[in-house]
């Protein structure tokens, strides 16, 4: 598997407060990946720190084979939208348009003209007047036309209304379909990544508690109901992952072959969002203390 992004060891200090700490991950180039956590987990440390808007302070990370931040070619490679959608409020769309293709050695201003027509924003129009959706619209509109190789998405669609985020989404599958452009999304609305993403990574306390291809997940996870009983009765093989008790059932998330499971048991198949939750739930390792 080629990584488009690896850490190794990864943390990040705020004064006294580690925001990321000792986290290693591959994210595997090519793919559409979702990534969710808990609020505190280090997910846009972590993010910011693979844009280079950050320095690590221990550890490290590589970005597209180099070093984030490493110079404008590196730069180029890597295209970010932040969860507030930054653009200049006193610049023009036409104007973010002129400013990205001075920035970027790649740019493709067809793309970029294309898009704004398509989805009809004002050439004229100051940023600072448009809507929430369509500011997220420029903003992706501009990493996308930068033509990078790794496309990051820190929440961007976390303060749009349904109607926005859906077409923020749709433009989003548009945009990479046929392009040869890896794509990590951060988000907590595991139904927006389930509708774009084909690999996920759940973080938890800045460690992966699980990742792979969303279908492969889906398929080697299952719920388990059965009358009230434990873990214990299930067969070699089988990786539970959470237990939900009431006085009459067991109800069980686990991670297994179906073959290897036990006919005793009433088998479901399991929701994105079912595993998200169960990998979350679980309590996060005691981050390490670093001197």
């Amino acid at each position: 598997m080629t990584a488009v992004l690896r850490a190794q060891g990864l943390s990040k200090r705020f004064r006294r407060r580690w925001a990321l700490s000792d986290c290693t991950l591959d994210i595997p180039a090519g793919r559409v990946v979702g990534l969710v956590g808990p609020n505190g987990a280090g997910k846009t440390t972590l993010l910011s720190l693979a844009a280079g808007l950050l320095a690590p302070t221990s550890g490290t990370v590589e970005v597209c084979g180099g070093r984030p931040g490493g110079g404008r070619a590196q730069l180029a490679k890597v295209g970010f939208v932040a969860q507030d959608t930054p653009t200049y409020a006193r610049l023009t769309v036409a104007e973010h348009l002129q400013l990205g293709a001075r920035l970027s050695p790649g740019w493709d201003a067809q793309l970029a003209r294309e898009r704004i027509q398509r989805l009809g924003l004002p050439p004229d129009q100051r940023a600072g007047n448009l809507s929430g959706g369509q500011r997220a619209q420029l903003a992706l509109t501009l990493a996308i036309a930068k033509r990078p190789a790794l496309l990051i998405l820190d929440e961007p669609v976390a303060s749009l209304d349904p109607l926005a985020r859906r077409e923020f989404l749709r433009d989003l599958s548009d945009a990479t379909a046929g392009q040869e452009l890896s794509v990590v999304h951060s988000s907590h609305l595991v139904a927006d990544l389930e509708r774009v993403c084909d690999h996920l990574i759940v973080l938890v306390g800045s460690r992966v508690r699980v990742a792979g291809d969303v279908g492969e997940l889906l398929a080697t996870h299952h719920l388990l109901t059965a009358p009230r009983t434990g873990p214990a009765t299930l067969p070699a093989g089988v990786h539970v992952i959470s237990v939900d008790r009431t006085d009459r059932r067991t109800t069980m998330l686990v991670r297994a072959d179906s073959s290897a499971l036990d006919p005793a048991w009433t088998v479901q198949p399991v929701s994105l969002e079912d595993l998200v939750l169960a990998y979350m739930s679980q309590s996060a390792p005691a981050p390490e203390v670093h001197r």
